[in-house]
């Protein structure tokens, strides 16, 4: 188990195969850093289906609107939502989208990220300066590599619960 050195800005995401740690990155991204953490306190990604998972590139999940049990899972809507919450402008950063990062999903306008992120299964770094980075696993990484694979997957794996670790 990774050790936590900042509780208030660690993720703790439960997945069917146990807990993924991630460490968030306010410093380089606090607006997107922050949005996760009032997102995972409001309960809002728990049940939230990963409706995105490509082999050799990246996990996605977050659309808190279309992509949980609550609100049913639509798949032909999966990804095409967020939360009720403004959009967030770009933070780009140097950081690179190595594997493990996470990155903020959007549209074509850099400044359209809402709640949807990503994992990548591997380096991507043709994503460099295009996305935000704001988060990095530091433990766990071996449950989001067996996350249902397909776009979206048939029967999709879900965050269970994602919790900040200082509120665990």
């Amino acid at each position: 188990m990774a050790e936590i050195k900042d509780p208030e800005n660690t993720i703790l995401m439960e997945l069917k195969g146990g807990t993924v740690t991630i460490e968030l990155l306010p410093d380089v991204a606090p607006e997107h850093a922050g949005r996760m953490k009032e997102l995972a306190r409001a309960g809002q990604y728990d049940n939230v289906a990963f409706h995105r998972v490509i082999d050799g590139f990246m996990a996605q999940t977050g659309d808190v609107a279309h992509a949980n049990m609550e609100n049913g899972w639509n798949p032909a809507r999966a990804g095409t939502g967020g939360s009720d919450l403004p959009d967030l402008p770009a933070e780009f950063s140097k950081l690179p989208h190595d594997r493990g990062t996470l990155g903020a999903a959007r549209s074509a306008n850099p400044n359209s990220a809402n709640s949807q992120f990503f994992i990548n299964f591997k380096d991507n770094h043709f994503l460099n300066g295009q996305y935000t980075v704001y988060g990095r696993v530091i433990d766990g990484m071996e449950h989001v590599d067996a996350i249902t694979r397909g776009e979206p997957p048939a029967s999709p794996d879900r965050m269970i619960s994602v919790k900040v670790a200082a509120d665990a």
